[in-house]
């Protein structure tokens, strides 16, 4: 296996750093299967474990975070 086909393999986690989070709702609007917001503005994970389907959605919200609170690590 070469080593490109074992990184996509590696699972990837939300980390949110809520010292940051103003709970603004970008990143619900890029990944709704991923973040929401209840009815006091508080920001939800949905699912912390990124899928390759919500892959391409989290990355645009962490892209697009204007706190920059949001982040992905290896599992």
């Amino acid at each position: 296996m070469s080593s490109s086909g074992a990184h996509e393999e590696m699972s990837m986690k939300i980390v949110v750093d809520w010292d940051r989070c103003e709970a603004n709702g970008v990143c619900v609007r890029a990944a709704p299967t991923s973040f929401s917001l209840d009815e006091k503005d508080q920001l939800h994970v949905l699912a912390e474990t990124v899928t390759p389907e919500r892959r391409a959605q989290v990355e645009q919200a962490v892209r697009e975070c204007p706190k920059q609170a949001l982040s992905l690590s290896e599992d």
